[in-house]
């Protein structure tokens, strides 16, 4: 290792803890929290400085160090680095040495007065083979049910994770929203993870979060900490790569990355909603090298998988329903995994509230919603938009504008948030329609999310305007 590799990323993370607290307006609690100072390193490991016991002590009950812990484990992709405190007078002289360690050990130690004096353990967060600080623990293969729609993503998905870098690198799986596709990805992180002695460095992120830290390393001026990052890892798992559309810069540095870990022979997974060839506005180059390995797509699953999902989520919950409730439920919802989870899951919280298991009669009321929505997947955005601005008496121009008025807003709100729920159009995809950007289709959603929340009237009309949009599409 390069002398003061970890430096670079040592600033970055402060540079984005920093960014993170002037953003709520609260710079001086990081000045008071986080006034630590960048020693040295090890392979595993990067000591700071601070200059009392007071500002140590203060630093630990605000859990400083764990914070900066973590943040420098996901920008150098490293899930057991180390960060080492010392104390030092005005003079430099190091006067005391401290080692992030397990939060556990600490409650439960019994130290003496001298060891209380003389050192103070730092709470670390330290993951074994248990847990990866970006992966999900709860995605493996033994949770996932296979079926016809996802044999051969599964099969593939397990064949990369034994011999990572060797076979079907790079695998691109691709399917429509709630069909595994994370789950898969996020299985092979996790067995590279438990069932590799050598400690590799693996990182899941979705593409939104890559380019979110790829503009901040831009704008921070620190794009060779995040180079490092990520052109040094061994698995790569890119979740989502359909939001880079029209991000040229991106793109590139994505491209280069890709060349970097290609040389060296690591596992790179990717996932996306659609063909590859579908994506707009994606350079040919970087087409041309995701899509060089094993290309796979998920379709949603049958009858008789949905059945075995079901069951096999009833198993992990201990819980029990009637064989006519399950099946009604796997015959309703057949769209994709995670609408089918969400019907269960309603199911079971009516019969936690209740006390009894709900009659089949009592299952269809309460599934009526999602399923009535869940059956129109064809439903367009121009059926959406045209039944929003009629009921508003707007010009659909108007609608997808960029006027202000509360008079356009609102229903430009409703309108994205309808797309959102009745369709599978993608924010990017939004915001190329209503010519904004990514973070106001968000915040349209949300707005309108929360309003249904807060404000029956807006909840019935909602209701309302699906109908219509049903009644439109026939």
């Amino acid at each position: 290792m390069s002398e003061k590799m970890y430096e670079e990323a040592w600033n970055y993370t402060m540079e984005m803890l920093h960014n993170e607290y002037k953003s709520q307006n609260k710079e001086k609690e990081f000045v008071f929290r986080f006034n630590m100072k960048y020693v040295e390193e090890t392979m595993d490991s990067i000591t700071v400085s601070v200059s009392s016991q007071f500002l140590k002590d203060m630093m630990e009950k605000y859990k400083s160090f764990e914070i900066v812990q973590e943040k420098l484990r996901e920008v150098t992709g490293q899930a057991d680095i180390k960060l080492n405190c010392i104390i030092s007078d005005e003079a430099g002289k190091t006067v005391e040495h401290s080692v992030v360690e397990p939060v556990e050990k600490k409650r439960n130690d019994e130290r003496t007065e001298s060891e209380k004096n003389s050192v103070t353990k730092i709470q670390p967060e330290v993951k074994e083979k248990g847990k990866h600080s970006t992966l999900d623990e709860k995605f493996t293969f033994e949770s996932f049910i296979a079926g016809e729609n996802s044999n051969f993503a599964y099969n593939a998905s397990i064949v990369a994770a034994k011999e990572p870098g060797k076979k079907y690198n790079p695998l691109l799986l691709y399917g429509g929203s709630g069909l595994g596709k994370t789950h898969l990805m996020q299985a092979i992180g996790n067995y590279i993870h438990k069932n590799n002695p050598e400690k590799l460095k693996i990182c899941y992120v979705s593409a939104e979060n890559f380019t979110n830290e790829f503009i901040l390393s831009t704008k921070e001026k620190t794009t060779t900490a995040f180079k490092n990052k990520y052109r040094n890892l061994d698995v790569l798992l890119l979740d989502d790569i359909h939001f880079l559309q029209g991000k040229e810069a991106t793109q590139e540095e994505l491209f280069y990355t890709f060349e970097a870990l290609s040389q060296k022979k690591a596992q790179m997974v990717f996932t996306c909603d659609r063909k590859l060839r579908e994506i707009k506005e994606m350079t040919e180059r970087l087409v041309s090298r995701i899509g060089s390995g094993m290309i796979i797509d998920l379709q949603p699953p049958n009858y008789e998988t949905r059945v075995a999902i079901l069951q096999k989520k009833l198993d992990i919950l201990g819980k029990q329903l009637k064989l006519e409730v399950v099946e009604y439920i796997a015959k309703s919802i057949e769209s994709n995994v995670r609408e089918l989870e969400t019907g269960l899951i309603k199911v079971l919280g009516y019969m936690d509230l209740i006390g009894e298991e709900p009659s089949l009669e009592v299952v269809k009321k309460l599934l009526q919603d999602l399923i009535s929505t869940n059956a129109d997947s064809n439903i367009s955005l121009d059926a959406i938009v045209k039944v929003i601005a009629d009921n508003y008496q707007i010009s659909v121009s108007d609608l997808k504008g960029k006027k202000r008025d509360k008079k356009f807003a609102l229903p430009r709100q409703i309108a994205v948030y309808l797309s959102r729920e009745l369709t599978e159009i993608t924010y990017t995809e939004l915001a190329q329609e209503f010519g904004k950007d990514h973070s106001t289709m968000m915040h349209s959603y949300e707005k309108i999310e929360g309003l249904i929340k807060t404000d029956p009237s807006m909840s019935s009309k909602i209701q309302i305007f699906k109908r219509e949009i049903k009644e439109y599409k026939k």
